[in-house]
């Protein structure tokens, strides 16, 4: 496996320069911008230029990862050739977010599953339910293929997200990359880092990614009780206090963040489902909590030095860490070390296993890191 890394910002342009080493032996490039770079679409011009045989393949963002630094207004791209892996992609687009879960039973149905080793994902992040995608996919994939991946930001405005897959990008896609053979090697992990406050609630409404009804009351005005002077900025600041969920038979609770509120409906839309019969309880930030779930992602992903790690991380640990948020880049780094090429996004939802040999799930509020590296021979790749 070959790779090369490339940042795009207002004051220093293209760096390092729009050389590239790789050019036409490039097969991917994974592409993470912001909302309004993609939309003009120069860049990605650029890069097809740059990199003419490669598949373009990201989204819009909350914040963009390069190395141990975390953008906003920039572009981070990193163009991967590999040795002995070959890559297959497909996308789709989506009429409502009803079409999640079928949209990812075709996707799955897209991809050739003979030889496949793991699929890579990214979602719109809006009108659309993260939960289904994934279940769509698990249950036309092969169970021995892992699933990675996450929902387009649009930094904390919610107001449109885009996917990139060889197209203009586009703000009703969903779009995969498989990779197949025995040579890559993958990983993955996600932690989150925080902490419940106040009683657990049984969910007495929702219809799914929609919540009703907390213990039979207006789920939404028993959210803006807790949040107080918050609940004026809406849903942006739900961001601070998403909620957990935990389901009768699973111990593991499973943190969703507010995409939505319907003042109307008294109802508030969240990334993933939200299960009738379930518990749910809101959480706050710990700060070093956030961190040490960064490092425990890492340190619980299969390759403890792998070529390279895609970082996708909550618009929300974001908006709590401010000046901090590189602490949690930083501390994936040092698990790692320098060699490592470190790329990634913010986001509105994470898409992952907590550990390598877990069930694929939607997460909110996660750190979540998926790792590549390639044997050739039974060597791993220079």
């Amino acid at each position: 496996m070959k790779l090369e890394q490339k940042r795009w910002n207002k004051n220093e342009k293209w760096s390092p320069s729009i050389k590239s080493s790789l050019a036409d032996k490039a097969e991917l490039v994974f592409i993470f911008g912001e909302t309004s770079l993609l939309k003009e679409g120069n860049l990605l011009r650029e890069l097809k230029e740059i990199y003419p045989r490669a598949h373009q393949f990201g989204c819009s963002t909350s914040g963009e990862i390069y190395g141990t630094s975390v953008s906003d207004d920039s572009l981070s791209t990193v163009a991967i050739h590999f040795e002995n892996t070959k890559i297959k992609h497909a996308q789709i687009h989506m009429k409502s977010v009803k079409d999640s879960h079928e949209a990812g039973c075709k996707l799955a149905n897209s991809l050739d599953h003979k030889g496949l080793t793991h699929v890579l994902v990214f979602s719109v992040g809006l009108n659309v339910n993260g939960s289904e995608i994934v279940k769509g996919l698990a249950s036309i994939l092969p169970a021995h293929v892992s699933i990675t991946g996450g929902l387009a930001g649009d930094k904390d405005r919610f107001q449109e997200t885009l996917v990139i897959s060889n197209e203009a990008p586009s703000n009703d896609m969903i779009a995969v990359v498989g990779l197949y053979g025995k040579n890559i090697k993958v990983g993955s992990a996600s932690l989150g880092g925080w902490d419940p406050f106040g009683p657990e609630r049984l969910i007495t409404k929702a219809k799914g990614n929609i919540l009703y009804e907390l213990d039979g009351k207006s789920a939404l005005q028993l959210y803006k009780s807790y949040l107080g002077k918050h609940a004026e900025g809406l849903p942006g600041s739900a961001l601070l206090f998403p909620l957990c969920m935990r389901t009768v038979d699973n111990e593991k609770a499973i943190v969703r963040t507010i995409l939505a509120v319907d003042e109307k409906e008294q109802s508030m839309t969240f990334a993933g489902d939200i299960t009738e019969g379930a518990y749910a309880r809101l959480m706050k930030a710990n700060f070093d909590r956030l961190i040490d779930g960064a490092k425990g992602a890492a340190e619980n992903s299969a390759s403890k030095a792998p070529e390279f790690a895609l970082l996708i991380s909550c618009v929300g640990r974001k908006l709590v860490l401010k000046q901090r948020v590189e602490e949690e880049v930083e501390s994936v780094r040092k698990i790692f070390g320098d060699k490592t090429i470190l790329t990634g996004f913010y986001s509105y939802g994470e898409i992952s296993p907590f550990t390598p040999q877990a069930k694929c799930e939607l997460h909110n509020q996660t750190m979540t890191i998926t790792t590549l590296s390639e044997d050739v021979n039974g060597q791993k790749a220079a």
